[in-house]
């Protein structure tokens, strides 16, 4: 059998990232729900609060653990499966890997240690601080590795260099402030909030259907009620930023997210629902929503959203342009050192070297672009259309189930300044039941991210196809058996560490003696 070496090297990546975020959100959203459990008990000097920062930081402390080891692997792929990529673009890539490194995840595990061991040698103070530099430490790392990622969509602040034939840094304030970046780490960082406010809803429900630990438990839900509305409500407004910044960055990713075969006149409809069929370039009984994705996509009501078809045809166009620009840097790169550039190589470069990645998608049908036929280019052009199926389903189940998640917390919410958490059983049946969804919108999410961007690994600049590391097919099957085994080993690992810590419960303490001056300031807390 003819293996495909570079989709074998995506799979593998794929598989390795969708294990690792399983762990990752949970990390982001309790780290935070902590801070502010804690914050309450230094406040009010409850002792069930700290038995709720306790609880909840035993199941952070399993999930903190899991989420470590899967991530470290990844670091290393780069660097094995992806050679050329590290090549490339190590520069700039590296960098915000580095700092996360050094500045983020050293001050997260540090301070991860002291929350655990701190209890009784720090003062409440003392330990709170150290709460919340574990959130801060948590969501710095989360930072640094969207800046890579929002770079890989959106490749600013940087520029190809003809003599060393790699990309590198030109401005890394512009790589720090890329509004792509900044997007997609709001955006990750609500939706890891949104999660571990549904984990913690659940569990508390769960409790209550039980009738065990019920004050800690309705307290719990109080707290994640509030913090999940915000986080969930902070998505949707933070999706609609990074649907605008798409017509402006990735416009094919956006088409592929609508099945949008042809431009439409503005201001585009949005499909709600259809069946997207890319053989016969159209969608079988499509819902429409009138205006919706012009006013997502483009923000007014007179702006086109370019189609798939007329996106593949500026491809051409691109490959066409990008084919001069590789004759251009053959010709530079064959003139002696020290020998004069001709000026014509030069000016061409100049003018068409931002079009060099589109040449380079020829590599899979031709070794040199220049040669490439008619029928080559073609193919290359109609090679920029991401899966629209994938893409079309995953998008629609994230927002969903975001839609699901506001209305649910927002339930919550209410019962809450009510008072009567309890009192409908069948809510928190489904609020128990709900625990896993926030991890398929998610890893929906990251589907719509890294699938809508092929074929690039770098959105116009590398093609994966050019990225991946020489490697044979029995080395690529066997370590993608080996890392579906040890990460599905490790993901029932902590499913039964959680289960049982879970079914332990909470250990709570008697409560401290409340000053009478503070009675009436703490009793409702």
């Amino acid at each position: 059998m003819d293996f495909d070496i570079v989709a074998l090297s995506r799979l593998q990546f794929a598989l390795t990232a969708l294990y690792h975020f399983i762990f990752v959100p949970l990390t982001l959203g309790l780290s935070v729900i902590l801070a502010i459990m804690e914050t309450v008990y230094v406040m009010t000097n409850r002792t069930i609060w700290r038995d709720m920062t306790k609880f909840w930081g035993v199941l952070f402390g399993i999930n903190f653990a899991m989420g470590v080891a899967t991530g470290i692997v990844m670091e290393f792929q780069f660097g094995m499966n992806w050679s050329y990529y590290s090549h490339y673009v190590g520069d700039i890539f590296g960098a915000p890997l580095a700092i996360e490194g050094l500045m983020a995840f050293f001050l997260e595990a540090t301070f991860v240690g002291l929350f655990f061991f701190g209890w009784d040698k720090l003062s409440k103070r003392g330990h709170l601080v150290t709460t919340w530099l574990v959130a801060i430490g948590s969501n710095f790392s989360a930072l640094w590795i969207l800046i890579a990622n929002g770079w890989m969509q959106n490749p600013v602040g940087a520029a190809f260099n003809p003599q060393t034939m790699r990309m590198e840094v030109t401005d890394f304030g512009a790589v720090l402030t890329n509004p792509v970046a900044q997007a997609k780490f709001v955006h990750t960082v609500s939706a890891g909030y949104t999660a571990a406010a549904i984990f913690v809803l659940g569990i508390s429900a769960w409790y209550l259907l039980k009738g065990r630990h019920v004050q800690l438990a309705k307290r719990s839900m109080t707290v994640a009620a509030s913090f999940g509305l915000a986080a969930t409500l902070s998505v949707l407004v933070l999706g609609d930023e990074s649907g605008y910044l798409s017509s402006e960055h990735q416009k094919m990713k956006l088409a592929a997210i609508e099945a949008m075969w042809t431009t439409e006149p503005a201001p585009a409809a949005f499909t709600a629902f259809g069946f997207p069929d890319a053989t016969a370039r159209e969608t079988h009984y499509a819902v429409h929503i009138p205006m919706v994705m012009g006013l997502i996509g483009t923000r007014s009501l007179t702006t086109e959203i370019p189609g798939i078809e007329q996106l593949v045809e500026r491809g051409q166009l691109l490959i066409q342009d990008g084919i001069k620009a590789y004759d251009a840097l053959q010709t530079i790169r064959s003139v002696a050192p020290g020998a004069p550039v001709p000026q014509e190589a030069s000016d061409m470069f100049e003018s068409k070297g931002h079009s060099l990645g589109y040449a380079l998608l020829l590599k899979r049908y031709v070794d040199d672009p220049r040669l490439a036929t008619p029928e080559q280019i073609h193919k290359a052009a109609l090679d920029t259309v991401p899966p629209v199926a994938p893409l079309f389903w995953s998008f629609r189940v994230m927002v969903g189930l975001g839609m699901f998640f506001i209305l649910l917390t927002g339930t919550f919410f209410i019962l809450s300044t009510r008072r009567t958490l309890d009192k409908h059983r069948w809510l928190l049946k489904v609020a128990v039941f709900s625990i896993p969804l926030p991890w398929v919108a998610i890893e929906a999410g990251w589907i719509v991210a890294e699938l809508g961007r092929q074929p690039w690994v770098i959105e116009g600049v590398l093609p994966t196809a050019v990225a991946v590391s020489n490697l044979g097919a029995t080395t690529l099957l066997i370590t993608i058996a080996g890392f579906a085994a040890i990460y599905t080993v490790l993901l029932l690992i902590e499913m039964k560490l959680m289960l049982k810590a879970i079914r332990k419960g909470p250990e709570e303490t008697a409560p401290s003696p409340v000053p009478a001056g503070a009675a009436i300031h703490t009793q409702r807390a």
